[in-house]
This record gives C-alpha cells, sequence and structure tokens, in this order.
C-alpha cells in the first residue's frame, strides 16, 4: 500500500489515514472496495521504523546477492563508481541535516552502481561529507559480499573518497582504485610540469 501511494504521488505518509478508505487502493491490493480499511498512517509508520541495523545490513547483503546473481558468467574485473549524492527533503524526517553547498534540508546517501550503470547498493545518510571512518566499513561489507559470491574477482572502486583510511584499506585489501582529489596549491605544484607536457 505504501509503495502504491508513493508510485501514485503520495509521498507523505499521512496520505494513508485518507487513502486507506479508497476503493481503488484497496482493489490494488486485491481487496472488496466494501472490505476493511488498508492500514493507516501509524501503522505505516510503526512498519518502516521496525528494521534495525542488523536487518538493513542484512537487506543490503540481499540486493548486493541479487546484483552478483543477475550475471550470468562471473566476470574477471568489476568496476564500482562509488559516490554519495544530494537529496532534498521536505518534512522533518531523522536524520536530516542543513546542506550549506545546496542550501536546503536533506539526506547525502551514499550509492553505488558498477561500470555498465548497474546498480549495486546504497545507504541512506545524513547530508555531510561521509568521513574515511564511515566510508572504510561501508567498503569492507561491499567488497566481502561480492568475493563471497566471487572470490577471485578483482576489483577497481571508483569516486571521490581520497582520504589515508580508505586507501590505506584499499592496499591491504588488494583492491584497485582512482579516487579523486580537490585541487589545492599543493597538489597544483606537484601536477603542473606534467599538465605543460600533456597541454
Amino acid at each position: 500500500f505504501r509503495m502504491k501511494m508513493i508510485a501514485a504521488g503520495y509521498e507523505d505518509g499521512n496520505d494513508a489515514n485518507r487513502l486507506r478508505r479508497d476503493p481503488v487502493f484497496k482493489m490494488a491490493q486485491d481487496a472488496l472496495p466494501s472490505g476493511r480499511d488498508l492500514a493507516s498512517q501509524s501503522t505505516l509508520c510503526r512498519l518502516e521504523n521496525l528494521p534495525g541495523v542488523r536487518e538493513l545490513v542484512a537487506m543490503g547483503r540481499a540486493m548486493l546477492d541479487l546484483y552478483c546473481a543477475s550475471f550470468r558468467q562471473v566476470p574477471k574485473r568489476i568496476v564500482l563508481d562509488i559516490d554519495d549524492t544530494f537529496d532534498a527533503v521536505h518534512g522533518g524526517q531523522q536524520l536530516r541535516l542543513f546542506n550549506a553547498h545546496h542550501d536546503e534540508y536533506g539526506f547525502q546517501p551514499i550509492v553505488v552502481f558498477d561500470g555498465a550503470g548497474r546498480f549495486v547498493s546504497a545507504i541512506l545518510r545524513p547530508a555531510k561529507r561521509p568521513s574515511g571512518a564511515e566510508i572504510r566499513p561501508h567498503l569492507r561489507r561491499l567488497v566481502r559480499a561480492i568475493q563471497i559470491n566471487w572470490p577471485n574477482i578483482r576489483i577497481l572502486l571508483r569516486g571521490h573518497y581520497c582520504n589515508p583510511q580508505v586507501i590505506d584499506w584499499c592496499r591491504a585489501n588488494d583492491v584497485d582504485f582512482i579516487f579523486g582529489l580537490a585541487p589545492t596549491t599543493t597538489l597544483r605544484k606537484h601536477v603542473a610540469d606534467l599538465e605543460a607536457s600533456t597541454t
């Protein structure tokens, strides 16, 4: 019912209090229009808040298993593009934060796609730049889950999480990486000759 509400443009859970009596939504749930009412907003809220950290990690792992199962042949190497993206919110949701760059409240989920553009995983998180301490456990779970399905796979991570914790973890776990760096005057000095010769 909740997913059908969202698909129909009713993103706010409060709409369930009105739509739970709607005959079209009842029929979409394989119920008679005259049958009992569907779930209320409070019931949907309890359902959405029911999973704890363990359940959420298990759901993420199941998504990775489905991703791996979608291949006909085990690839020798995969490229994983990992990035965070801003998602504006319009309400008082938990974990929302004000993001000065975007000048609004929102989340900043971490999303992972493979080199072919297929969805691999996502983590909902507050709207702030993730630290290396936050990224490293996510990468560890991601890589382990893929390697359980494909033990001999080579993994190349691409993204902008260039910090010592992440780089050290990648090197220690034999994971290839290409991470972008924010430009600084020190970095510019190191690459000035290379840029000039390339030009």
